[in-house]
């Protein structure tokens, strides 16, 4: 896929929702994979049912509100955003994590939050960052991996959290550790890959500690 096809596809959509992709702008050394985080390692999250009156709006305040109290923007309001390596949609993703073959492991990609912006209802609704507007499934993360914040959406509602420090999180580390040794549910290898690099250079164990003490965080559905 050329450049010019993934910005079409990809980065008019995200500019449209208020996101403008910084191309080939990744920090060095990002964990490339987040998941087995506990209740202890939020620093803040909210959840909202479907019903929910207004229910887009209250997500992009709420989420607002979570990314600047939590840390993910820098000065200049840049962060990263997990997204497919060519320009699979994330609803043909998760489709396919159920039902096809393999896909490319999701890449970070830079990007800045610009003026006016409606991550929850035009960036959802572009396919890269949820489903449809008020239904958003995103990950991402604050430049210097000081917090990770994941939006998803289950039976009853959307779910956002943020995790404090998830390079450093010992519930996070032990789950990729054990996601890097199976072998016997056919594991996404590529990712079993990028994973064993990163934790090889993260050094001895001993140097992980766990993250502060977290704020209360609205159960999830």
């Amino acid at each position: 896929m050329g450049i010019q096809e993934r910005e079409r596809k990809m980065y008019r959509p995200l500019r449209r929702a208020g996101l403008e992709v910084i191309p080939n702008a990744v920090p060095e050394g990002m964990m490339p994979f987040v998941a087995g985080y506990g209740a202890e390692d939020f620093v803040g999250g909210f959840s909202h049912r479907y019903d929910t009156p207004r229910l887009v709006e209250r997500l992009n305040e709420d989420g607002y509100r979570l990314a600047l109290s939590s840390g993910l923007f820098d000065d200049r309001r840049e962060f990263l955003v997990q997204m497919p390596q060519g320009v699979l949609t994330h609803r043909a993703a998760n489709h396919k994590l159920h039902w096809g073959p393999r896909v490319p492991p999701a890449v970070w990609t830079r990007v800045r939050l610009l003026d006016r912006w409606d991550i929850m209802g035009r960036g959802a609704e572009s396919a890269f960052l949820g489903i449809h507007a008020g239904h958003p499934g995103f990950a991402m993360m604050a430049l210097d991996s000081s917090v990770f914040v994941s939006a998803s959406t289950g039976e009853m509602g959307v779910d956002v959290v943020a995790v404090s420090r998830p390079d450093r999180s010992e519930n996070i580390l032990q789950f990729l550790e054990g996601f890097v040794g199976r072998n016997d549910t056919d594991p996404d290898r590529e990712l079993q890959k990028l994973i064993t690099v990163w934790l090889a250079g993260r050094g001895p164990r001993a140097e992980h500690c766990r993250p502060s003490e977290p704020m209360t965080t609205t159960r999830p559905h």
